[in-house]
């Protein structure tokens, strides 16, 4: 398998070029407008062909990449089922099997930093890794103060949903600020600060009293995304 790992310094974000080896088709997760051209290179470099572009939600703090890639390479656009972003050549439901060219990831559902957020979780049948988005962080978990967010939601996807995988499957979000690149589900259930040893009621009046800025961008960045990342 080919995997790489691209980070964005302004927003701090985690983006996935996945493909089962080089000179095959590949998908790219939770792509950064600002760094598509990065993308491009890589894929030629690779000798890639990109058929796949999926957002794990609506991001808030910087512009999705979704569309430019798009343009550039003629691949499908994806996000989740419950997205207000009409631009997206295909919606995916809890459940659902995305396959390119052998790299499977299987859809969950995981509302709670967003009402409309999923995470992808590759090669379903024998968990490797899953894609968090925000939802589940290294350390952390994702706000719930906007877009509909909600904390009980939040507690039920990571507890309930991701926590289910084996203690083994890597966990790769959408974000991270401390410096981390990777880290598992057993080691969330261990270390999390927000979620280990807590009950359901101490979780939610964490992120009930939280009390952070909106994100810098958010003003922008929301509308674009709804755009797919076209911004006028």
């Amino acid at each position: 398998m080919l995997f790489r790992q691209f980070f964005d310094t302004n927003s701090s974000t985690y983006t996935y070029l996945i493909a089962s080896g080089k000179g095959r088709e590949a998908l790219i997760i939770d792509p950064v407008k600002e760094q598509v051209p990065q993308y491009l290179v890589a894929i030629e470099q690779l000798e890639l062909r990109l058929v796949r572009a999926i957002d794990t939600h609506t991001h808030a703090d910087h512009v999705t990449g979704l569309g430019d890639l798009r343009d550039a390479t003629g691949c499908a656009t994806m996000m989740g089922e419950f997205t207000k972003a009409e631009c997206v050549s295909q919606s995916v439901r809890e459940g659902e099997l995305i396959d390119v060219d052998g790299i499977k990831l299987g859809a969950l559902y995981t509302p709670g930093h967003t009402d409309e957020s999923f995470s992808f979780v590759l090669n379903p049948q024998a968990p490797y890794a899953v894609f968090t988005g925000d939802v589940l962080l290294i350390r952390g978990t994702g706000r719930t103060d906007f877009q509909n967010g909600d904390p009980e939601k939040s507690w039920d996807s990571i507890v309930n949903k991701l926590f289910r995988l084996p203690d083994e499957t890597l966990v790769y979000p959408a974000h991270d600020y401390k410096g981390w690149t990777v880290s598992t589900i057993g080691e969330e259930k261990r270390f999390n600060p927000r979620i280990a040893g807590k009950t359901r009621a101490q979780y939610v009046e964490i992120m009930r009293n939280l009390h952070l800025p909106d994100p810098r961008l958010m003003d922008v960045a929301i509308p674009a995304n709804l755009a797919c990342g076209k911004t006028r």
